[in-house]
């Protein structure tokens, strides 16, 4: 049985921010998607593409526009984000249901390039739930499966629920 891609769309957001410690900022830094995928070994066909490297906060919606244009554009029927978690919802909104793909959201509380952060594993779950959830639109993170039409982040217990 072969398996089908997965295609994962790189925008930014924490689980690609790093620390300038000359600027005592976090910045979004390179992609960390391909480092997280061969450290866990990961050998399922994938196709990485780095759309933008922005703070979730600062995606417009022509950046929106654009995310789903590489969704709906793409050969894969399988599809991965990376994406700051403020807005989130907001993406999978833009998206919408009717691409016919099964898309997934996923995103970090802590940069990857932390020891302690959840990013390979909310990276992980976005994976299996890209290779068996129904087509539509969906955030992982944290341990749980959203509908991505149907959940706000609540900010300040900083996570998801559903709406």
């Amino acid at each position: 049985m072969q398996r089908e891609p997965i295609l994962v769309v790189t925008t930014g957001g924490t689980i690609d921010k790093e620390y300038f410690d000359a600027l005592s900022e976090y910045q979004v830094g390179e992609s960390q998607i391909m480092r997280l995928l061969r450290l866990a070994r990961v050998t399922h066909p994938v196709r990485v593409v780095e759309l933008m490297r922005k703070d979730s906060l600062e995606l417009t919606d022509a950046d929106r526009a654009l995310i789903a244009a590489t969704v709906r554009e793409a050969e894969e029927t399988h599809v991965v984000i990376t994406h700051g978690t403020d807005t989130m919802a907001e993406t999978a909104k833009a998206i919408g249901a009717g691409t016919g793909k099964t898309v997934v959201l996923v995103g970090a509380l802590a940069p990857a390039r932390f020891a302690e952060s959840d990013a390979a594993f909310n990276l992980g779950m976005a994976f299996a739930c890209t290779q068996s959830a129904a087509p539509g639109v969906w955030i992982t993170m944290n341990g749980s499966v959203f509908d991505g039409l149907r959940v706000r982040k609540d900010r300040q217990a900083g996570r998801f629920v559903e709406v």
